[in-house]
């Protein structure tokens, strides 16, 4: 079993004394730290569902990782009153439910921030281009778990190195967050090798090669469960951060394609109708109060979050044993009534077979292999020849330098230029990727 006083660790790792101020807890300070980092701010020019969207109303990663913030912060609020009142409860009496409130809102604002341009789509791109026969050349000399850290690129494996290497303190401990709030991040606490049995989310993995030592010192110090090589059971407050993000993903892909003119308030309504039972005709007075359809369906998406947040919270107590003892089967959603899991898996649903075929999305989708090629193929190339020769040419060398002190060295390992590489690459936001693309495929001035 593991133990909620080591789960909720506040030290920092290297740290051997907690940094407690007036006004800010160890937790708190997470959240200061992500919000004011460049990445996070990047997030507001990352595609959330609809990419170079000129909608103001639509979301971004920004806005959607602010919206899971507050929905982590409500179900940690409740599950720590829950777990403080319960019968024999082994929960630490110096952690607050603001405690974990708190962590499960800095988590939830991290959980999308290795994202690289064009969301899911750029992933997708940047595994085909490492796949592709061409560019086959440029793996040979690394390992076979390298290479499957490169043709299996995982956001959530960029973020873990973002948040512990490459923002603030660079290979220094990163944003050096608190380990409670680490783990809580980590939605898959183990390597490339283990992707595969991730079932339905196949290539799902949470850390590179590059941050296994950070991985396994955060695993030991938390006193995760191991479950093979390189493979940790999941800290218990992920599943909260897990589904907080599906409420939110669920209701808000709706709400964009309402906003889009791709979905109708109607069939939204429909779906999330029957969380409301018998309450509906009370509610359906006061949503016919909203002088338009887009207050009318905020005003029936807060209601829904309501009933959703209080059925994952009960579920989360309900199964605190085998969370604890890392057995829990599935996600948190397959622990909530069936009426719960029918409205997530409706949403998600509707959501595929109608706002993710858009043909206006699926057009910007297929140009980001484009794009995304292009600017792989100019600095994985200019990174191979400095760490192969040890010299660039000068075109290669004007490529590197865009990059900046982030520049590969030429005394560096092909597979440290490669991650630093991606580290630039999937930094970039929709535009400025668009943009540097292009103007590598031959600039044309403004006007021309």
């Amino acid at each position: 079993m593991m133990d909620w006083t080591r789960l909720l660790q506040p030290l920092r790792i290297g740290e051997t004394q907690v940094d407690y101020e007036d006004g800010r807890t160890p937790f708190h300070k997470d959240q200061d730290r992500i919000v004011f980092s460049s990445s996070f701010r990047r997030l507001d020019r990352k595609t959330q569902v609809h990419p170079l969207s000129e909608n103001d109303h639509v979301h971004s990663r920004l806005t959607h990782s602010l919206e899971v913030s507050c929905v982590g912060r409500s179900l940690g609020f409740r599950v720590a009153e829950g777990l403080k009142s319960a019968e024999h409860s082994t929960f630490p009496e110096s952690i607050s439910t603001g405690d974990i409130g708190a962590i499960l809102q800095a988590a939830c604002l991290a959980h999308d921030i290795g994202n690289p341009p064009y969301g899911h789509t750029g992933e997708d791109a940047i595994r085909h281009w490492f796949l592709e026969s061409q560019n086959a050349y440029l793996l040979e000399g690394l390992s076979e778990l390298e290479k499957a850290d490169l043709q299996t690129f995982e956001g959530n494996a960029q973020g873990f190195r973002i948040v512990t290497q490459v923002e603030y303190h660079r290979f220094s401990g990163g944003m050096r967050l608190t380990q409670a709030t680490l783990g809580t991040f980590l939605k898959y606490p183990w390597t490339v090798e283990h992707a595969s049995e991730n079932g339905a989310k196949a290539h799902k993995f949470g850390c590179f090669q590059s941050e296994l030592p950070i991985l396994t010192s955060i695993a030991d110090c938390l006193g995760l469960i191991p479950q093979g090589k390189n493979k940790w059971c999941r800290h218990p407050l992920v599943y909260l951060m897990e589904i907080a993000d599906d409420i939110c993903y669920g209701l808000i892909d709706l709400e964009d394609g309402i906003e889009m003119g791709i979905l109708n308030y109607n069939e939204v309504e429909q779906i999330l109708k029957p969380l409301f039972a018998d309450e509906w005709a009370i509610y359906q007075k006061e949503f016919d109060l909203a002088d338009n359809q887009r207050r009318r369906l905020s005003m029936l998406r807060g209601k829904a979050m309501e009933k959703l947040v209080a059925a994952a919270s009960k579920a989360f107590l309900d199964n605190e044993a085998e969370l604890l003892s890392g057995t829990l089967k599935g996600e948190l959603t397959d622990h909530c009534p069936e009426v719960v899991q029918e409205a997530i898996r409706g949403a998600k649903r509707l959501a595929k077979e109608r706002i993710f075929k858009d043909p206006r999305k699926t057009a910007i989708e297929v140009g980001a292999y484009s794009t995304l090629a292009n600017l792989l193929t100019a600095f994985l190339q200019a990174a191979k020849e400095l760490v192969d020769t040890g010299h660039s040419t000068f075109r290669n060398s004007r490529v590197l330098e865009m990059m900046g002190p982030s520049a590969p060295q030429a005394d560096w390992t092909l597979y440290q230029a490669y991650m630093r590489v991606l580290d630039y690459v999937a930094g970039m936001t929709d535009n400025y990727a668009a943009d540097i693309a292009q103007q590598f495929s031959g600039y044309s001035p403004p006007g021309r």
